[in-house]
């Protein structure tokens, strides 16, 4: 089994630098000819099921992807991005926002905690190597889903982990 992750493309929040966890916001112009050329690269690969967040932006990502490569799409609900809570919108460079990202095991007010995400997102790891035995699954989710994802299968330091970011239209492969 072979594990591709990549993030959805371009949103307008994105593009203006804003947190955007669970506020459910489409792709840009930008956006879309991102998840196009990323359809271009999938194709390079031997791809048997996409499995989405449920978020528009996901979805619209992966349906441009599904279409263009003729694989079947999968909604995974427990794939959506992380809760930032009072910090959804704000500017990703916001100070009290950066602080709170540092602690990894304390909520954002309203929002959910890094360590809650990992739980959530270790789990459906677990579920698709079970359930997915031998195919080649292509997960479109979000950065803080995308960050969370890669420490499962790679040792980070908090430093590493605090800066570390996939880009919007952008594939890993574990």
């Amino acid at each position: 089994m072979k594990l591709y992750v990549a993030r959805h493309g371009q949103t307008s929040w994105n593009a203006q630098n804003k947190v955007c966890g669970v506020t459910d916001i489409g792709l840009n112009k930008k956006g879309i000819v991102q998840a196009e050329k990323l359809a271009d690269t999938v194709g390079n690969y031997n791809i048997d099921i996409i499995l989405s967040s449920p978020l528009k932006r996901a979805v619209e990502t992966s349906k441009i992807i599904g279409r263009k490569n003729n694989i079947a799409i999968q909604i995974e609900d427990l794939l959506v991005e992380q809760n930032y809570g009072i910090y959804e919108g704000v500017d990703r460079n916001d100070l009290r926002f950066l602080n709170n990202k540092r602690d990894f095991a304390y909520r954002y007010p309203e929002g959910e905690s890094m360590l809650q995400v990992a739980y959530r997102i270790y789990g459906v790891i677990d579920k698709i190597k079970e359930e997915q035995y031998g195919k080649n699954v292509l997960i479109i989710s979000h950065g803080g889903v995308c960050r969370i994802i890669r420490t499962y299968f790679k040792d980070m330091t908090n430093d590493e982990f605090f800066n570390y970011r996939l880009e919007n239209g952008t594939l890993e492969e574990f």
